[in-house]
């Protein structure tokens, strides 16, 4: 059973920078794509981002490529998201997920581990 716990969300200004971090424990985290997905009020989860486990390939939702990057660090259990540029529609509650496969999709449901979230606000 694998755990993920998020931190770093919070509040800031149009423009301004993040970096969110998900620690795993619980499994051998170089066996498992990491993802991050974000869900704003009243919309469907979406794709943000997924690394495969070797951190080799990298994937990103149209709406952040340029601006976010996603990396991970198999030694300490951890990816990260650098989200730059924050625009108000990035505002969003923020989650990692993990599957114990290669490489795999941006289709949330093919996650099987998730963490509790951390919630990020843009202001205008």
């Amino acid at each position: 059973q694998v755990q993920l716990v998020e931190s770093g969300g919070g509040l800031v200004q149009a423009g301004a920078s993040l970096r969110l971090s998900c620690a795993a424990s619980g499994g051998t985290f170089s066996n498992y794509v990491a993802g991050w997905f974000r869900q704003a009020p009243g919309k469907e989860r979406e794709f943000v981002a997924r690394i495969s486990w070797g951190g080799g390939r990298t994937a990103y939702a149209d709406s952040v490529k340029g601006r976010f990057t996603i990396s991970r660090d198999n030694a300490k259990n951890t990816v990260y998201l650098q989200m730059n540029s924050l625009k108000p529609e990035d505002t969003a509650v923020y989650y990692c997920a993990v599957d114990q496969t290669p490489w795999g999709s941006p289709n949330s449901n093919e996650y099987n581990y998730w963490g509790q979230g951390t919630q990020v606000t843009v202001s205008s």
